[in-house]
């Protein structure tokens, strides 16, 4: 894994834990976590947004119904 031994890892470990402390530490995994989560999700192409176009009714009523208020 990019040539780091164990002695590596723990040297940037309490690195990390120097400058960011150790109770802040959960909140970094975490958002990493979830940064790595969502770039899977989008490298994948699994769109969750609804992209289907709309019939001109539809977007008649909505824009008339929003004007009259």
């Amino acid at each position: 894994m990019f040539g780091l031994g164990a002695t590596e890892l723990l040297i940037i470990l309490g690195i990390v834990i120097l400058l960011f402390g150790a109770r802040r530490l959960p909140e970094i995994g975490s958002g990493m976590g979830k940064a790595i989560k969502n770039f899977k999700s989008g490298v994948s192409g699994k769109d969750e947004i609804d992209v289907t176009p709309q019939k001109p009714e539809e977007v008649s009523n909505r824009t008339g119904s929003s004007s009259s208020s």
